[in-house]
């Protein structure tokens, strides 16, 4: 990787952290209810949608937040379906088909925001607003909801809802369903309408908010007119459609939720004009997921806890960035076996440009596809479809770790939260001693929980796969014959099943098949594993918390960083190698035996 790629992962990782800091603090008063202004502004709210303000055991949570969620598919596939009756459709775009408002509606819903459509031909202005950017806030709020869930359920100490130190989050506790199912046996873990309005409306709203006046004031286009008639160099009409870009962009980023305006997404210059915007873009995409381990910290008592789990983060990132870069620099060894010169000079920039914006070039192309594959966002401004091998294998491999590499926001967290309890059972083994996590000790419960949320979403991911690949409807959208055709639909669902939404764009996924298939792989995948994590709240919440003892294994310094990355590149990507290996890994060694 060259010293201007080392200088440009540096500088994002300084800024990251000097931002995610005071964000951190932020998040963590507004979801425990510590910010008086704006409790006194929620209360009124929460009256008028019938909300009492009481805390709920984790059922009453999960059902609540799946009856939202699920009314938020009917509300977007009905705009779709109805737009062409709708104001706000300038361009008299017809309504969208069936199959592709499905596969839409659980799309956006579930922060996944897979596009088999182009946004600029499909969708009205009113959709595009009122269905996807509405669900782009939501669907973030419901990660952070899920999350802070989860961190109640660690902080919390098995008879008193309160931690120690903080106030009260919300009005009277109430309990609910016990541990796991068990009546009487589980605390609260909060109020699933309280923590969804808190981090819609005083996290996401404001951060959008002050992104998209910034994005506009760069160049991102905000308008409602429906496109501009111009006339180019050489004299030829032309119409370039346009629409309000800058609003939707901020919290397509923010949120991690990746679906754009147009069907280049990042890569089109209308909404990505720069590089001061591309580096914008990659900041917001990464400040909540980053932040949310600040607030770990703070929720627990012992912010080290935080420190370990970014870390763990971080050190997974940073040698996938090293491997994406380095792979597209060193180019495509068939073209230099013919003579090309592909090293880069004053001149040209030599490597794989292919499938790359000039203005980008290799390394923030590079840095952009592993950022937006590792935190669930799927925006992209570069195909990666044109990636090497090797190259197009780390976004494919960042997914199947199961977006916990900062991941999505809240959802990243929460995942790796799995995979830590899931070390410390494992260290527990070793040992012969109960494992304990946060001072709660890790069970039987605990450990099927575990196993459900890490293993249905490959399952469900193998599975389409298999299917796509064994009938005639799958193969007829594959592009290119052989392993990458194979790739091609790999990344698919596993982009799919990860709630991720970007693709190779050589899959041709628009037809009923694949929106029908795709679309149950994406809500599997989200709630196969938010349920899981609920029932684990609800249970870790009905637990004392244990004092540290000899036994105890530290989770906040080096050798639990290092057994949580072990566990995570092991236990996470074993389930897809011999997948890979008919993939990218057979591309890539017929690439390099031919040179």
């Amino acid at each position: 990787m060259s010293s201007a790629a080392w200088g440009q992962l540096i500088a994002f990782l300084a800024v990251l952290l000097a931002l995610a800091c005071p964000v951190s603090r932020w998040i963590h008063a507004v979801m425990e209810g510590r910010v008086a202004p704006l409790q006194r502004l929620e209360r009124p709210l929460l009256r008028l949608a019938g909300v009492d303000g009481g805390e709920q055991g984790w059922l009453r949570y999960t059902l609540g937040l799946l009856l939202f969620n699920a009314l938020g598919v009917v509300a977007v596939y009905a705009l779709q379906r109805l737009q062409h009756l709708l104001p706000l459709n300038p361009q008299g775009f017809a309504a969208v088909s069936p199959d592709s408002a499905f596969n839409t509606a659980i799309s956006f819903v579930t922060n996944t925001n897979w596009q088999g459509y182009g946004g600029e031909t499909t969708m009205s202005h009113l959709t595009q607003m009122l269905a996807l950017t509405v669900q782009n806030f939501l669907s973030a709020a419901t990660g952070i909801a899920v999350v802070m869930a989860l961190l109640r359920g660690f902080a919390r100490h098995g008879g008193d809802s309160t931690p120690p130190g903080q106030g009260q989050a919300l009005a009277t506790p109430r309990g609910g369903q016990g541990s796991l199912g068990r009546p009487g046996a589980s605390l609260a873990i909060g109020n699933v309408w309280a923590d969804l309005t808190r981090a819609t409306l005083w996290v996401l709203l404001p951060l959008a908010l002050v992104f998209a006046i910034a994005l506009a004031g760069l160049g991102v286009v905000q308008t409602l007119e429906a496109s501009r008639h111009v006339v180019t160099l050489e004299g030829q009409g032309q119409t370039l459609s346009v629409g309000p870009v800058a609003s939707q962009l901020a919290i397509k980023m923010l949120g991690t939720n990746g679906g754009g305006f147009f069907n280049a997404n990042s890569a089109h210059p209308f909404e990505n004009p720069s590089a001061l915007t591309n580096a914008l873009q990659m900041l917001s995409i990464f400040l909540i997921p980053a932040a949310l381990c600040f607030v770990m910290g703070r929720q627990v008592g012992d912010m080290r806890q935080g420190w370990a789990v970014l870390g763990a983060m971080t050190a997974i990132f940073v040698v996938a960035v090293v491997v994406a870069t380095g792979a597209e620099q060193a180019g495509n060894p068939r073209l230099a076996a013919l003579g090309v010169d592909a090293t880069a000079s004053a001149t040209q920039p030599g490597g794989n440009m292919e499938g790359k914006e000039a203005r980008f070039g290799i390394e923030a192309s590079s840095l952009f596809a592993v950022v937006t594959t590792a935190a669930s966002c799927g925006a992209v401004n570069a195909m990666h479809d044109s990636f090497t091998p090797l190259g197009g294998a780390v976004p494919l491999v960042m997914m199947q770790l199961g977006e916990v590499v900062f991941g999505g926001v809240g959802a990243g967290l929460y995942g790796m939260l799995v995979f830590a309890m899931l070390a410390v059972f494992v260290a527990g083994l070793m040992i012969g001693r109960t494992p304990e996590y946060l001072g709660k000790k890790i069970e039987v419960a605990e450990m099927k929980m575990v196993s459900l949320a890490i293993l249905l979403t490959p399952l469900a991911v193998l599975v389409g796969t298999a299917l796509a690949v064994s009938v005639e409807p799958g193969r007829a959208g594959i592009s290119a014959p052989g392993a990458h055709g194979f790739s091609q639909v790999l990344y698919a669902l596993s982009s799919a099943g990860n709630n991720n939404g970007s693709a190779f764009a050589g899959l041709s996924a628009n037809t009923p098949f694949y929106n029908v298939l795709i679309g149950l792989v994406i809500w599997v995948g989200r709630f196969g594993v938010i349920v899981p994590v609920l029932a684990m709240a609800g249970s870790l919440a009905a637990k004392k918390r244990l004092a540290a003892g000899e036994g105890t294994l530290p989770t906040h310094g080096p050798l639990f960083i290092a057994l949580l990355i072990g566990v995570v590149m092991l236990v996470g990507l074993l389930n897809y190698v011999p997948a890979l290996a008919l993939g990218p890994v057979v591309e890539h060694l017929i690439l390099w035996s031919a040179a």
